[in-house]
């Protein structure tokens, strides 16, 4: 996958300097997309009108919830150091990121999450990601600042970009993979009909709803598969009322 296929989205930022600095980066190894969910509002506008702004930060948008700012992509990546976090999953060092991507790599647009400057990514963020990822940092300074965690990133996306396999097209007829908000739908359509079957307990329903968006990603579904599955969930809801 090729700069222009990727989208950086800062989550939660709270420093100007680690916009500018991220928006740098990406000017740097020929990324475009960037996009902030949730900031501060004076850190913001401090950040887009900061002298010598880059072209990337004043094209960059701001969303006001993660799923706003990766419903149109069909590979989602969160950064994480993975040290004091009982993550469901083990990141890949990214240098194997790469190595992770399908071979319907053309069809698809990515984004690669980072995570507050004080907290990261929280659990509800992961469970949006198909996959996590790491910076091999020392055990002993594991965390970066976030500006240089996004150059770091961008490096090496751009330079494995020119790998013969990291272009390989996709076999003809092949499906075309489902994008973050056709897999919302299904997740909603999911969670009306085990509402209605009662699986859901009182205190565990937002926890329950993160296993199931982790167990939905982790399918790998296709356009065409949300669209079937999503009939077959529409007929059992049907039936369920009609009961």
């Amino acid at each position: 996958m090729k700069p222009n296929d990727w989208r950086i989205v800062l989550v939660r930022p709270r420093n100007p300097l680690n916009i500018g600095a991220a928006a740098r980066a990406l000017a740097n190894f020929g990324f475009q997309d960037l996009v902030v969910v949730a900031p501060y509002d004076p850190v913001w506008q401090e950040a887009r009108s900061a002298v010598g702004a880059s072209a990337v930060v004043k094209r960059a948008r701001s969303v006001r919830t993660l799923l706003e700012a990766v419903g149109d992509c069909t590979l989602v990546v969160g950064t994480t150091t993975g040290s004091r976090r009982n993550l469901d999953r083990a990141p890949v060092p990214l240098r194997e990121l790469c190595r992770q991507q399908p071979a319907q790599s053309r069809q698809r647009r990515a984004a690669l999450l980072f995570g507050s400057e004080k907290t990261g990514l929280s659990n509800s963020d992961f469970s949006y990601c198909h996959l996590l990822a790491r910076i091999p940092t020392s055990a002993n300074c594991p965390s970066m600042n976030l500006g240089q965690a996004v150059a770091v990133c961008c490096y090496e996306l751009a330079r494995t970009a020119d790998f013969p396999h990291a272009e390989r097209a996709a076999p003809a007829g092949a499906p075309s993979p489902a994008d973050l908000q056709s897999v919302e739908h299904v997740l909603d359509r999911a969670a009306t009909v085990l509402e209605q079957a009662g699986y859901f307990t009182p205190k565990g329903r937002n926890a329950q709803i993160l296993k199931l968006r982790r167990l939905i990603l982790g399918f790998g579904l296709s356009s065409h598969d949300v669209r079937v599955l999503g009939g077959v969930l529409a007929q059992i809801e049907w039936k369920l009322k009609k009961k």
